[in-house]
């Protein structure tokens, strides 16, 4: 898979070449390249934001700088995505159907946003991690990037992912290591007991107890 990152703060995204996800690019399993929009201006100054029409507060990101970014790496087999809180709410399932792509291109907003024409041009859809406002798309851009590579072919193990919190539609089930006995805690004593029937009903239990708490509408 390759993802473009198309952004106005390239060095944000520094932790991409760090623990998972860069043992994933070192073994081909994934093509990261972060693309400076500010490359593509026209502008003498490299300016990629004016006022927006109509008024209002804030800037709005020229369509220029972004058109040109994103054909100077679109191709017939990519997905391009923008990332906006008024896009449909990224979850587990969207991370799954990412992972039949070939190519995403992320587009990463500031200010007010883009110009709309840029996604009724280019965009195939818009894209939100939850309910609420950044200043920018970067940190959705690398959520995104995240939960899709861990999922790739090779990179996590097949038993990892499938017991992870909504792989069943259930949250995960609570883990524990040594020491066995820590600040007066134990351990719960089933899973000491080597059986694997118990241990795996006192896990699904667990589970579904942790959902109806936290997460009653995943039921």
């Amino acid at each position: 898979m390759r993802i473009d990152i198309l952004t106005l703060f390239p060095e944000m995204f520094g932790s991409l070449k760090e623990s998972i996800i860069k043992r994933a690019t070192d073994k081909n399993l994934v093509e990261i390249n972060i693309i400076q929009i500010r490359d593509f201006s026209l502008d003498p100054h490299k300016k990629t934001d004016d006022i927006p029409y109509g008024g209002g507060a804030g800037m709005v990101m020229t369509p220029q700088p972004l058109y040109d970014a994103i054909n100077s790496v679109k191709t017939d087999k990519s997905h391009v995505v923008y990332l906006s809180p008024r896009g449909r709410v990224f979850k587990q399932g969207i991370a799954k159907e990412f992972c039949s792509h070939e190519h995403l291109i992320l587009i990463c907003g500031h200010y007010e946003g883009i110009d709309q024409r840029i996604i009724d041009l280019c965009v195939n859809e818009e894209l939100s991690i939850g309910d609420y406002v950044l200043t920018g798309g970067e940190i959705p851009a690398m959520v995104v990037v995240d939960s899709v590579v861990r999922l790739l072919d090779g990179v996590i193990t097949s038993e990892s992912l499938s017991e992870e919190s909504f792989s069943s539609n259930l949250l995960e089930y609570p883990q524990y290591t040594r020491p066995q006995t820590f600040m007066g805690l134990d351990v719960p004593e089933v899973l000491l007991s080597g059986h694997h029937a118990n241990i795996e009903k006192w896990r699904k239990e667990k589970s579904l107890e942790i959902t109806q708490k936290n997460r009653p509408d995943l039921l």
